[in-house]
């Protein structure tokens, strides 16, 4: 498959904002990256130009123009815009310049843009349609064709001004090959369908070639050119309203508007049916094609580059012949404009009943509709799920209610004490353990200062100095309880938030078995003073004892000797 555009997937991750800009979201999330959907896209490259990350951007093909230039005759067609992206009142530099690069001639788009012109107006003038849609715009060709075929029978039949220039130059150089430069993306693509243009450079693939070869636009000489022919009022194609400029005299039946813009486009076409007689122009592009997506940037905008492109044509008109135009007689500018479909899956009602409901979008009131998302609606964020383009954590406002229950029930029902400070110490949010702990009876209490139900001191020491506390043993003398208490100071001085661990239990557990050991202590130390009273006793008994019995073993040996003496 043949890619026009790139994407750069480190760059880009959840942001959503070219899914939300895309007019016809041919944008899909995957992995949190974007990526095109090829079957949806119309090339209208709006994507690449809103995206803050530059992670999109064009596909070149720079390398397979070089090789035709090398490789043979290669005629350029250039858009109109040039005058505007290039700052240029003369078209002889451009293709001077063009030739310096290796293209055998350059002529402006604008002559098969005259074409073009010539072609509406005699459809036009057979007075056959209701509404008349111009088809200048690849881009909003391939929009009609992919989502409003009831507006493919108001889309002119009529070559592109690329198309029906590549043709005029392939009559008259049948040996050459046609390379288109201009803003666009979807030239791109309706070149390779129409097989008449063999290459597409964007004005920035020409800037670069035009630097890498040293080639300065303001350096090159100014080459008066023939100015033979009539006038060519298709000049003013780029610009808004410019096709309708283009005509010499409007077609009686028909009020001519013109509408610029991807989301206005859409939403004429939404309600084309309740129009009549309405020639519209339609580029979806602001400002038309002067403001493409790879146009070059410069100052003042598509408000300068408008005046630039008046000041062109009007330039030409003056010094041109004013001799009548007469059409190509023998080149067939016919584009028939068929009905595309794209790859989706259609859901049944069920299908998207069940992913809506996975988000919690169970009633009508719950559609909040929001666009956070990238899709406008709910339901067009069910569908694309349905169709893999989108994932249901890409809904915000579910993603963020998930996370806020989530985050309350954690707090709610932690076992410890859990309080949020603001940076005035003032509670955010507190759970009932911190409620029990600090002996808070009143229902809300959010908004009120910490001070007035514990002392502030720790908060304010560690906000000061930006240090958190940690495992801090306090006592609550208000409800008896022991806690350990941790305060985090939050990134940036953006509040705190404590911890309060219960320890009372723990607490009254060491102190009675601190007591129990005193008690034992106190009890053993009495028990040792009697042991050794009575020990000391026994020891006066017994030397009380010894002493008698001593006294009487006296006596009796003492009687004993008396008595052997007689």
């Amino acid at each position: 498959m043949i890619r026009y555009l790139d994407f750069k997937d480190a760059r880009c991750k959840d942001c959503y904002k070219c899914l939300r800009e895309c007019p016809v979201k041919a944008i899909k999330v995957v992995d949190h990256h974007a990526k095109i959907i090829e079957s949806r896209c119309i090339l209208c490259g709006h994507c690449t130009k809103v995206c803050p990350q530059n992670a999109k951007s064009v596909h070149t093909e720079r390398a397979e123009v070089e090789k035709l230039l090398s490789a043979g005759k290669v005629i350029a067609s250039v858009a109109p815009s040039f005058v505007s992206s290039f700052d240029l009142q003369d078209f002889s530099v451009m293709k001077l310049a063009l030739g310096r690069l290796g293209f055998a001639d350059a002529e402006e788009t604008s002559v098969g843009a005259r074409e073009v012109t010539a072609q509406y107006k005699k459809l036009l003038e057979g007075g056959t349609f209701k509404n008349f849609i111009t088809s200048c715009c690849p881009a909003v060709n391939t929009m009609i064709e992919l989502y409003y075929p009831k507006a493919l029978q108001y889309l002119a039949p009529v070559d592109t001004p690329m198309i029906a220039h590549a043709k005029m130059i392939r009559k008259a150089h049948p040996d050459a090959k046609v390379v288109f430069i201009g803003p666009c993306i979807a030239k791109k693509r309706e070149a390779v369908e129409s097989g008449v243009v063999d290459g597409v450079l964007t004005f920035e693939d020409l800037s670069a070639m035009f630097e890498d070869k040293g080639i300065v636009l303001s350096e090159i000489a100014h080459i008066p050119l023939k100015k033979a022919g009539s006038v060519n009022r298709a000049k003013y194609y780029p610009i808004s309203r410019g096709i309708i400029k283009s005509f010499e005299n409007y077609i009686d039946g028909y009020e001519f508007v013109a509408v610029d813009g991807a989301e206005k486009c859409k939403e004429v076409l939404e309600n084309i049916d309740s129009l009549s007689g309405m020639f519209i122009e339609m580029n979806s592009c602001d400002s038309a094609c002067v403001n493409g997506p790879c146009s070059l940037a410069l100052k003042a905008g598509a408000l300068k580059a408008n005046a630039d492109i008046r000041k062109y044509v009007n330039k030409d008109l003056t010094e041109h012949a004013s001799a009548a135009y007469e059409p190509e007689k023998d080149i067939d500018f016919t584009c028939v404009h068929e009905r595309k479909r794209t790859e989706d899956f259609v859901p049944t009602d069920r299908q998207i009943n069940e992913i809506l409901a996975k988000t919690g979008k169970t009633k009508p009131e719950d559609m909040l509709n929001c666009g956070a998302c990238g899709y406008n609606t709910c339901y067009e964020k069910a569908w694309a799920v349905a169709n893999g383009y989108a994932n249901i954590d890409m809904c915000v406002p579910f993603m963020r209610e998930r996370a806020e229950s989530m985050s309350y029930e954690i707090i709610q029902t932690s076992p410890n004490g859990i309080v949020l400070l603001d940076t005035d110490l003032n509670i955010l949010e507190i759970n009932g353990k911190a409620k029990e702990l600090l002996g808070i009876k009143e229902y809300d209490v959010k908004g009120k200062g910490i001070f007035h139900y514990f002392n502030p001191t720790d908060f304010v020491l560690a906000v000061n100095d930006n240090k958190n506390v940690y495992n801090k043993k306090v006592y609550l003398e208000k409800t008896g309880c022991y806690i350990e208490l941790t305060i985090i100071v939050l990134k940036d001085n953006k509040g705190t938030y404590a911890v309060m661990k219960d320890i009372t239990q723990e607490t009254k557990s060491e102190e009675q078995l601190s007591k129990v050991k005193l008690e034992t202590l106190a009890t053993t130390d009495e028990v040792i003073k009697k042991q050794m009273r009575v020990a000391q006793e026994i020891a006066s008994l017994l030397g009380e004892t010894t002493a008698e019995t001593k006294v009487a073993l006296l006596k009796l040996k003492k009687t004993l000797q008396d008595g052997g003496e007689k």
